[in-house]
């Protein structure tokens, strides 16, 4: 008969932490493959918003046609992005196909994808264009 290890009894240290039941509080799960997506006011490039609060925070897809740019913006705060495919190519470097950059507040720059790319970006604020673009996902600013 071989032994059994026994489970550690582990004590609980936060008493109040218990699975949600709480509607409110459930997860949301996107279908994201199914989503369509949408046009943005720059030529080329597509989104899928799968996250957007009041307070500017958003996590979003985007799908950037060969050649697509971002015009020249300032991030207002901590942007991260994530290349599922293709490149992101600025002033400062490339960040190609499961490379990942983040940029500070205050970080100004105009970005190309040269061949295209699919981007996962995570923004904390709303981007400043420098000529008086809307951000992607500002109040009818897809």
């Amino acid at each position: 008969m071989a032994a059994q290890s026994a489970k550690p009894e582990r004590k609980v240290v936060h008493g109040d932490i218990k699975l949600n039941t709480d509607p409110k509080l459930a997860s949301r799960f996107l279908d994201v493959p199914n989503m369509p997506w949408e046009k943005t006011k720059f030529p080329g490039i597509e989104i899928k918003v799968l996250y957007s609060d009041d307070e500017g925070r958003t996590t979003a897809l985007f799908k950037l046609a060969p050649g697509a740019v971002v015009p020249l913006h300032e991030h207002t705060a901590l942007e991260q992005t994530y290349v599922l495919e293709g490149s992101l190519v600025d002033h400062e470097g490339v960040c190609g196909p499961g490379q990942f950059v983040w940029r500070p507040a205050g970080n100004q720059h105009e970005a190309v994808a040269p061949n295209g790319a699919l981007i996962l970006g995570f923004f904390l604020k709303p981007n400043r264009f420098a000529y008086g673009e809307k951000f992607f996902t500002e109040k009818g600013e897809r």
